[in-house]
Formats: C-alpha cells, sequence, structure tokens
C-alpha cells in the first residue's frame, strides 16, 4: 500500500530550526545523556529547543499518511532505552500521531511523553445526559511512565492518565517577556476566574499589579466589564489567558477595556490555537501585541517553553 509523506506548513520551517538541527548533525550521537527526544509533527521546534537546553540528541521520524488517510510513523534513529516524546495535540490526527509514537517504543525501559497543548481539556465535564467526559476518554489512551502538560485547561484531568502526570507553568516566562517591554505602570488581567492564576503567576514574577475582570449587569441588556480592584486609566494592561481559541470573548473584553482609557493593551496567552480569524479580530480590536508560546507552533510563538520543560525531565 503506497503511503504519502506529511508535509508540514511553512510555519514550521525557519532559520532557528535549521540551525539546531544542522548542529544536531554535526554532533551526532554526543548528547551528554542517554535521554533521546522524539518529536512530533506538531512540535518540532519546541522538540529541538528542549534537546539543546538537554544537550541530548533528537531522533528522526517519519511521519506518512496511506490514501485512505490512515497515519503511520517510523523513528527511523536508533531509539535507545531512555525517550522523551514531545508532541502537542493541535488536532485530532496529532493524537494519532503521538499514540503511534507512544507504541513504537513498546519495548523502551522509559517512555516520558510531554504534550504541551493537551486538545479536549476544555472538556472536562457534561452538560447534558449522553455526553462522554472527553477529556478523560482523551487521557486515559495515553500510557507512559511519565506524562508532563504545559498550563493545562483544568488540572482535575491529570488524574485520568495512566501514568504519573505533572502539569508545567510557563507564566513566569510570560512575565519576563512582559518585563522587557518596559511597559508604563503595567498590569496584568485575568478575563475570568479560570485564569486568576496565570496572571498572579505572571504578575509574581515581575512584582507588579495582577486584577480580574468582573461583568456588571447595568440593565436588562447593558453588561459592563472592567477590573475589580485596579483602575486602568493611563497604564499598559497585559491581559493573560491560558488559551485563545476563535478569540471572541478576548475582543470583548478588549473594547470594553477600552472604556476604562489605558494606554495600550497587550493579550498573552500560554496555547495560541487562533481558530478562524481569531488574530485579525484582536489586532482590529486594537491590541498592540499578542504574545504566546510555542505550545502551539505559530507566529505568534515567541516565548519558547523549552527552559521549563526541559528543567522538568533533566
Amino acid at each position: 500500500m503506497l503511503c504519502h509523506l506529511y508535509i508540514l506548513p511553512l510555519c514550521y520551517i525557519n532559520i532557528e530550526l535549521y540551525q539546531i538541527l544542522l548542529i544536531g548533525q554535526d554532533n551526532h550521537n554526543v548528547g551528554r545523556h542517554n535521554l533521546k527526544i522524539i518529536s512530533g509533527p506538531a512540535s518540532q521546534l519546541l522538540a529541538t529547543r528542549v534537546a539543546k537546553e538537554l544537550d541530548c540528541d533528537i531522533l528522526l521520524a517519519e511521519y506518512k499518511r496511506f490514501p485512505d488517510g490512515e497515519a503511520c510513523v517510523r523513528v527511523l534513529d536508533e531509539i535507545g532505552d531512555d525517550v522523551l516524546i514531545i508532541q502537542s495535540t493541535v488536532s485530532d490526527g496529532d493524537l494519532i500521531y503521538l499514540l503511534q509514537l507512544v507504541d513504537a517504543c513498546e519495548e523502551v525501559e522509559r517512555v516520558r511523553v510531554v504534550i504541551p497543548y493537551f486538545r479536549y481539556a476544555r472538556q472536562e465535564r457534561t452538560s447534558h445526559p449522553g455526553e462522554p467526559i472527553s477529556a478523560r476518554a482523551i487521557a486515559r489512551t495515553i500510557d507512559a511512565d511519565e506524562i508532563f502538560t504545559v498550563n493545562i485547561h483544568d488540572p482535575s484531568v491529570l488524574g485520568h492518565f495512566n501514568g504519573p502526570a505533572h502539569d508545567l507553568d510557563v507564566a513566569p516566562l510570560i512575565g519576563d517577556y512582559i518585563r522587557s517591554l518596559d511597559l508604563d505602570r503595567p498590569i496584568i488581567i485575568a478575563p475570568d476566574d479560570g485564569a486568576c492564576a496565570l496572571a498572579r503567576s505572571s504578575a509574581s514574577k515581575l512584582g507588579i499589579d495582577y486584577d480580574v475582570l468582573e461583568k456588571i449587569r447595568l440593565n436588562g441588556e447593558d453588561v459592563e466589564i472592567k477590573p475589580k480592584h485596579i483602575d486602568i486609566m493611563n497604564r499598559d494592561v497585559v491581559i493573560v489567558d491560558d488559551i485563545i481559541s476563535t478569540g471572541e470573548t478576548m475582543v470583548e473584553a478588549i473594547e470594553l477595556l477600552w472604556r476604562q482609557k489605558p494606554n495600550d493593551i497587550y493579550v498573552a496567552c500560554v496555547h495560541p490555537v487562533l481558530a478562524r480569524n481569531a488574530l485579525i479580530r484582536l489586532f482590529k480590536a486594537g491590541i498592540k501585541e499578542l504574545i504566546a508560546t510555542d505550545t502551539i507552533e505559530n507566529g505568534a510563538s515567541i516565548i519558547s517553553a523549552a527552559p521549563v520543560i526541559a528543567k522538568a525531565v533533566e
């Protein structure tokens, strides 16, 4: 049966990835660790950055699709006895590749998995009879010696993996980047109570204020959204959330915050899903900059989660 090569989107190909891979070719099998990293197709740049942080080898894997759409995977280099698989599940197909990689390492002594962006984490409960808890269903398919996620939407999902699971926090890295912007009396804002811990973690790195938005119903039709405690007039604002998907809720918050007369509004997130026209919607709302990590690799991914991942697995 013939199969077709998996062609990566152009956004994955950049100078940094080329340079890291070139260095790896020049120093093949010279890493100071027995650990070997296998990258899934959704996390190639992040995986190479983790390998560089740890000074270990990254293995070459081939991803293909048969004419009927079935996925097939092959790790081309010798795997060894200690493997770290790094693969975000941005699409359902990415989940299949992750499962195949885990199975390809069935005979390996230790297999650990990093899922920087865990798809379905927002489906952690049911709304109607007959619905599955999709986050639980997907987590149960991952069987490894240790599993790592990054700022997973609901930490309760960690209990459903088939192995010890840990959630890593990259919010301090967002805080570091915000510091580099040299903002005017910055304040970090959580768009809702669910993002409050993320905002607090980002702000604590800087020693600056943080707040959370609250909705105040003015009448039967009008709702005002503003920070609970702190006046943002003439201050630079950074709205922080874990995931930006369609951006609709974020745009609503941005438009209403402009009424409070801040200087500039920045938006930061861990996972830039950016479905449909989210990126355009955000900039049309007047934001100064979109800040995101490389748990999902795209043009907004200006902060790397690699140092946090490398420290956790070393």
